[in-house]
């Protein structure tokens, strides 16, 4: 059973940095896709950012793309999310999801369906 657990969320003003943690278990590491996904109020999941386990292939939304940067931890057990030069527009839930890689190949890393395994979310919060 894929367990995922996300941390780091919190407050911070424009322009700040904050980095999320998703602590991953009970999965084949090399057969998996992971990403980062946010929802606002009101608004649909969209993807942020994915990786294929055990690559630097990486894949990010036009939105976030030279200010957050998705990475794996050296044991291969953690992703993270840096995100840098914050938005107010960034405000949302955060979620892990960790999928089949067969089933999120190229830009599906940055689509929700092709996604089994989800976190609980983290909040994040961007003030102007």
């Amino acid at each position: 059973q894929v367990q995922l657990v996300e941390s780091g969320g919190g407050s911070v003003q424009a322009g700040g940095s904050l980095r999320l943690s998703c602590a991953a278990s009970g999965y084949t590491y090399s057969s998996y896709c992971m990403g980062w996904f946010r929802q606002a109020p009101g608004k649909e999941r969209e993807g942020v950012a994915g990786i294929y386990t055990g690559s630097n292939i990486t894949y990010y939304a036009d939105s976030v793309k030279g200010r957050f940067t998705i990475s794996q931890a050296n044991a291969k057990t953690t992703l993270y999310l840096e995100m840098n030069n914050l938005e107010p527009q960034d405000t949302a839930m955060y979620y892990c999801a960790a999928g089949v890689r067969s089933s999120c190949l190229g830009r599906a890393l940055l689509v929700p369906m092709a996604y089994n395994y989800w976190g609980q979310g983290t909040q994040v919060t961007v003030s102007s």
